[in-house]
């Protein structure tokens, strides 16, 4: 039983990580060259890795259902717990309002192409956010079985492209330098938020229990998956396409139609528009499964139906009345998305675990690095805001 709690807990972590944003990410990195994409993304994968398992550390001392609204308090005070709190429930939220968003398009093109006109957008986001809420309500191992499912789907769909893609990837593209530095400070934030996983922990250690030797495979795996799918995905944009044409291409549609006239396939098209929407429901999955769990420890909420289903409404019905009726305020959150997620995964882990150490000295599991690992990993998160800030101020340029 726990092994299968231990994969399909990787499993949240993968899709959770990947959404559809890393369709994006060709264009985003698409100035760099190959190689400097590559080590972002490598660099990147090491951030984020080493403060999820820092999270860890934190976790083995706390109640297995705590989120990072208790942690917080526990260790950082009641100023941390506030700091902590409105990290995760402006991102959050943002994510949500976001997914409820383009999903409900999505589903409502669907429908409409199954039942004709008469289904609106805003018909699709209440059927989307009903149809989550209800499977986040049912419980952790509902999301893990879906997630099982659309997870194994979404990997034949990536298979099936990489396949008819392979063959025109040309090598001479692949060795291509940045055009600008400018452009490598700007796609930071890009792919760091790539790799965001870390507000689904405190849900996986309720799932699986602290099992911190069953829990670092959990996040190392789970975060390891992306990166190899990104590392080929980029092999197969970036080589299809040589950097200027990448530069050139209108967004996701105009990239996507030059690798289908490339490839001589119109199922480019199809498999990417199906991976989308497979990537958006996982990845919606997991970040309103971590939300559920965190107003569910914020408001004690009891692990009874009628509990349950009150943390279902705070969790839902606020990002689906910004979806709804203010689509402009979470667009702006989002893009501010960077700057909370530096909060939330990195400068949050890294005090709690400085001051978890300085208390409890060298007790139980202690991730590698020392003192050392944690400054490194504080200055890698100013850096992120850093090139955030200058995007926003017009410093350089704005990347997605």
């Amino acid at each position: 039983m726990l092994k299968n709690k231990t994969l399909g807990s990787m499993l949240i972590v993968a899709g959770t990580t990947i959404g559809a944003g890393m369709l994006a990410l060709p264009i985003a990195s698409a100035g760099l060259g190959f190689s400097t994409a590559i080590a972002l993304l490598a660099i990147t994968w090491l951030l984020m890795t080493y403060t999820a398992l820092l999270m860890l550390e934190v976790h083995q001392y706390a109640d297995q259902d705590a989120t990072l609204n208790t942690l917080a308090k526990n260790l950082l005070g009641k100023t941390g717990q506030y700091v902590a709190n409105f990290s995760m429930v402006f991102l959050f939220y943002a994510l949500c309002a976001a997914y409820i968003a383009g999903g409900g398009a999505q589903l409502q093109s669907k429908l409409v192409s199954v039942l004709g006109d008469g289904i609106t957008p805003q018909l699709g986001s209440v059927l989307l956010a009903v149809i989550i809420a209800t499977i986040v309500t049912l419980g952790t191992s509902t999301v893990d079985k879906l997630n099982q499912l659309l997870f194994t789907i979404k990997v034949i769909v990536l298979a099936s492209l990489f396949f008819i893609l392979t063959p025109y990837v040309h090598g001479q593209h692949l060795i291509d330098m940045p055009v600008e530095q400018g452009l490598v400070i700007a796609a930071i934030p890009v792919i760091f938020t790539s790799f965001g996983f870390h507000g689904s922990i405190p849900s996986i250690v309720k799932y699986v229990g602290v099992d911190i030797r069953q829990l670092r495979k959990v996040m190392m795996f789970g975060a390891s998956l992306p990166l190899i799918i990104y590392v080929f995905w980029q092999l197969l944009s970036q080589g299809v396409m040589g950097q200027e044409s990448l530069m050139a291409s209108e967004g996701l549609p105009g990239f996507v139609t030059s690798i289908s006239s490339i490839a001589h396939n119109d199922n480019v098209q199809l498999f990417v528009t199906v991976f989308a929407d497979l990537a958006l429901a996982t990845s919606f999955l997991g970040v309103s499964l971590g939300l559920f769990d965190f107003f569910a420890d914020a408001f004690k909420k009891q692990d009874t139906k009628k509990d349950r289903v009150k943390t279902a409404f705070i969790t839902f019905l606020p990002p689906l009345g910004f979806a709804l009726f203010y689509p402009k305020g979470f667009i702006m959150a989002l893009g501010y998305a960077a700057i909370a997620l530096v909060v939330l995964a990195v400068f949050l882990p890294v005090a709690m675990v400085w001051k978890q150490r300085k208390v409890r000295g060298n007790d139980g599991y202690q991730v590698k690095g020392g003192t050392l690992g944690l400054g490194l990993a504080a200055i890698f998160g100013v850096m992120i805001i850093t090139s955030q800030l200058m995007q926003m101020a017009g410093l350089i340029p704005s990347l997605g």
